[in-house]
């Protein structure tokens, strides 16, 4: 009998010992209640129920079900158990224990047992479970937004037992009541008056138990909506606003947003509609709506941001533009003769009117009478007197508003034929100069353009240059234009001399320049190996005195615009020229070539060829590419360690990257991460970034919290991004925060959200990367501390180089070319090496060098091993039949035997050679 049993039957003894002075009395009857019980959360609980039952009762067979209720509600799926005992020879008992093993609140309430034989119902009396404990919360603050200076009311509820439950509020972790206080007492209001900060609620509830604290309720702090917005200056085409802007508590308003739209429009249903939408930078707090069209209805509605949020909108309001003039002419204009009478008619403008058309002008004259002006109201026609001796009559028609006179129609002439002639005309008759005039017109413009022309051509030909320098030159003596040669080398330095002179920079900065510069003509530019939104990076070959070096060459599409950006970019330049760390890029040199367009030369970056390329390209390419390769993760923890490494030295000279990331990050032959792209490329960014307000675009997902609130940038804040960058490495190129949008991450992360673990990321690594996105920058660890926390758990991870930890995968490229990501080279060590078809199949086999002299096997879709060059006797590549002879105790998964054909002591006693 097992432990159970033995209980059970302790229970029913006992059971028995309590009953005992009860009478044996036929039928059924409960001689056990539950009793009540008061316990603590997550204790286990029993409660009982005894049946006495006799033996001899013909009504029912065998022992009935006892059923457990709480509440009056059968408990269907709860831990009871059911034993039946004799208790003398007539009478037998059915004890029924109900377990509770981890007693919540919700077990709270009073228990009771029913037994039914026949639709007769035998119920026990009821017992209470009370429980004792900590109090717990119903009602905790939650977060919100008030408007500032608003009265504000927070609830809190919390309860025992035991019994009473006190309530202390907490105003940023500061208490603000006492437990003596009257709204200590369980449910608490507190009723704030005039809040103007942004603060953080929560509430301790103390009983006899303990204390028990509920969550954090963020109160956000908004500007109040704006105030007496009018316009104060009305055209027929633009709208000036002015505003007050709304009360923001402590924090300073700097930036108000204003919509616009024809007054009908229904926002809501076409948001495209919307004519302007315009943030707007205070003081001034005015701003001019242009562009609108004459006599029409606006809506317009204001809102303003300070640092907390945004502002209510104010309620739409109705403003209009004033009266313009017509925009086109009268049409359909026709002219009836008869006899002395000219009829003059026409139609409305189908142009806008842009306003009320308050009438029409015309102008006509004849020969031998000057021109007569007639404003002649809303008529839409006119009868002329003319004489039959007249030749002609000319005339033209405008309509006007209120804000004056529109465009006039093309002027026309008609003749004044015999009388019982009529004529309609739509066009103009023909024109009252004569035919020779136009010769003379066209004959002076043609004279005017050669002249011009020739005037343009001997300007350039005396200032004209080349790349050697001024190429013509007038003679003392004769005037003629001869040419004069000036060497390369020689126009070089001037125009280096003379290019840094024109920038206006000082001469200490020059002295630092002078290892710098580079001749813009020594390099020569390549292919282009990737283009962004704002620069581009190109190969080039770079002219040194003894030779020519690949390298990388970044330019950047947006032009320095002033000195003082100018000065700085060659600052960091000459700065960035000191730098000498394995892991950090190294500058080689920037030139600047001149654009025409623009007031300052284009500055051109200058790099080492970095023949993997970008990081996260490489680890994309590793995972997603045509051909994927497994990164263990030795190797990708060395990346990081690579980068810490970077990190740290650039830390060591108060260096600031600001731009910390994948992406920047190169890789080189070696397979070494250089952290690359500080300083000269912070206006290169690509789809990564979000653009805050009109200020710069933004890498969100890599800022830490605290830049993203003020823009202000720290050696710590490089510490977040390089977690941010951990986390890439560990997922193999995924992007930060899926699901999350870029404007969406300043609230993402001040609720306490942060990345979360990948799937096959090591516990360590994950804890190091999490202890950079600690809220408070002074807790982040520094980039030593970094970088010996991952050399550590370098160490600490199998030998990459033990057989059975690596999987190689086949990573070949139809093209040799360097730079290519994932590329190699097998004249390295590393490299991948043709071994050309597997016997009887199209799979091609490739070989693996690594030093010191390990092979592996390398047929594709199949698992592949390293073989130590102790096993292998000799390695045959350059035949048509690439052959590889092993030591018979090698260890290795080979190519399967339908594939390959074996041989045995064909070299040596114990090898075989392996042919496919």
């Amino acid at each position: 009998m097992d432990f159970y049993k033995i209980n059970l039957l302790f229970v029913g003894f006992a059971a028995v010992i309590h009953i005992i002075s009860f009478a044996a009395v036929s039928g059924l009857q409960f001689k056990h209640s539950p009793g009540n019980i008061t316990s603590s959360l997550g204790k286990p609980v029993e409660m009982q129920c005894v049946l006495m039952m006799d033996e001899g009762d013909e009504e029912y067979e065998g022992p009935p079900d006892v059923q457990w209720f709480k509440q009056g509600q059968p408990l269907e799926f709860s831990d009871t158990n059911q034993v039946q005992m004799p208790f003398d020879d007539d009478t037998w008992l059915v004890i029924s224990t109900l377990r509770i093993a981890k007693v919540q609140l919700s077990d709270m309430g009073a228990y009771h047992c029913s037994v039914i034989v026949e639709d007769d119902e035998t119920v026990s009396m009821e017992g209470h479970l009370q429980l004792e404990g900590l109090p717990h919360f119903s009602v905790e603050p939650i977060h919100m937004s008030v408007v500032a200076n608003a009265n504000l009311s927070l609830l809190c509820v919390a309860h025992g037992p035991p019994e009473p439950v006190h309530i202390i509020w907490l105003q940023d972790g500061a208490p603000l009541n006492t437990l003596e206080d009257p709204i200590a007492l369980s449910p608490s209001r507190l009723n704030l008056t005039g809040l103007n900060k942004t603060s953080s609620f929560s509430c301790e509830a103390h009983n006899r138990k303990g204390v028990a604290s509920s969550s954090s309720g963020v109160i956000t702090v908004l500007p109040s909506q704006p105030q007496d917005v009018k316009a104060v200056e009305i055209t027929n085409s633009s709208i000036r606003l002015s505003w007050s802007p709304g009360f923001a508590g402590m924090y300073t308003i700097n930036l108000c947003t204003v919509q616009v739209k024809t007054s009908g429009e229904d926002f809501i249903s076409n948001p495209d509609h919307m004519i302007h939408n315009q943030n707007v930078n205070i003081p001034p707090v005015s701003y001019l709506i242009a562009d609108l069209r004459p006599f029409t209805q606006y809506d317009v509605r204001l809102a303003c941001r300070s640092s907390e949020g945004i502002s209510d909108w104010t309620p739409w309001m109705n403003f209009s533009t004033n009266e313009g003039v017509p925009d086109s002419a009268p049409v359909n204009i026709t002219t009836v003769l008869n006899g002395t009478e000219l009829l003059i008619s026409w139609a409305e403008p189908e142009g806008e009117i842009n306003g009320e058309l308050q009438g029409y002008m015309i102008e006509y004259s004849t020969p031998n009478m000057e021109q007569v002006a007639l404003d002649i109201g809303m008529l839409k026609e006119l009868s002329v007197n003319v004489s039959q001796s007249l030749p002609n009559i000319t005339f033209r028609l405008r309509a006007y508003t209120g804000a004056g006179y529109g465009p006039w129609t093309q002027m026309q002439t008609l003749s004044l034929i015999p009388a019982d002639v009529s004529r309609s005309t739509g066009q103009p008759s023909s024109p009252v100069l004569s035919w020779h005039w136009w010769y003379v017109v066209m004959a002076v413009a043609v004279a005017i353009g050669l002249a011009v022309l020739m005037a343009i051509y001997m300007a350039k030909l005396r200032r004209k240059e080349t790349r050697f320098g001024e190429a013509f030159e007038p003679m003392m003596e004769s005037g003629e234009l001869v040419v004069r040669y000036r060497a390369r080398r020689t126009y070089s330095r001037r125009t280096n001399e003379a290019t840094l002179n024109s920038l206006g920079i000082s001469d200490e900065l020059k002295q630092k320049l002078q290892d710098v510069m580079v001749d813009r003509h020594k390099l020569t530019l390549g292919k282009t190996l990737g283009e962004g939104e704002f620069g581009s990076v190109m190969e080039g070959l770079l002219t040194q005195e003894d030779s020519v070096l690949k390298v990388a060459v970044k330019t950047m599409k947006i032009a320095i615009c002033t000195r003082t950006e100018m000065e700085d970019f060659l600052r960091e330049a000459a700065c960035m020229k000191e730098f000498d760390h394995q892991n950090v890029m190294r500058l080689l040199g920037v030139c600047l070539q001149t654009v025409e367009s623009e007031g300052f030369p284009s500055p051109v970056v200058i790099l080492p060829y970095m023949k993997h390329g970008d990081l996260h390209s490489y680890l994309l390419y590793s995972r997603l590419g045509d051909s994927p390769v497994y990164l263990p993760s030795q190797m990708l923890v060395k990346f990081m360690t690579d980068i810490a490494r970077g990190m740290e030295y650039l830390s060591s000279k108060n260096f600031i990257h600001r731009d910390l990331a994948a992406r920047n990050c190169m890789l080189n032959e070696n397979m070494n991460v250089c952290v690359a792209d500080f300083g000269l490329s912070k206006k290169i960014y690509n789809g990564d970034y979000y653009r805050q307000g009109r200020i710069s675009k933004m890498p969100v997902k890599w800022i830490a919290i605290e830049s993203l609130a003020d823009r202000v940038y720290t050696t710590k804040s490089d510490v977040w991004s390089f977690g941010v960058t951990m986390w890439e490495i560990a997922t193999r190129g995924q992007t930060p925060y899926p699901g999350v949008e870029n404007s969406e991450i300043y609230d993402y992360l001040r609720q306490g959200n942060r990345l979360k673990q990948p799937p096959d990321c090591l516990d360590s690594i994950y804890s190091l990367m999490f202890s950079c996105w600690l809220l408070s920058p002074k807790d982040r660890p520094s980039f030593e501390v970094l970088c010996c926390q991952l050399e550590k758990a370098l160490e600490e991870l199998p030998d990459p180089q033990d057989p059975d930890e690596i999987l190689y995968v086949n990573m070949e490229e139809s093209s040799g070319e360097l730079g290519a990501v994932g590329g190699r080279d097998p004249n390295i060590a590393g490299g991948m090496c043709s071994l050309g078809p597997l016997k009887g199949t199209e799979s091609v086999a490739t070989a693996e060098i690594h030093p010191p002299g390990r092979y592996v096997i390398c047929p594709q879709h199949e698992n592949q091993r390293l073989l130590n060059a102790d096993s292998v006797e000799s390695l045959n590549i350059s035949g048509s039949t690439p052959t590889l002879v092993l030591q018979p105790s090698t260890r290795s998964t080979p190519v399967p035997t339908s594939e390959m054909n074996t041989s045995e002591d064909r070299d040596g006693p114990g090898s075989k050679r392996i042919m496919w």
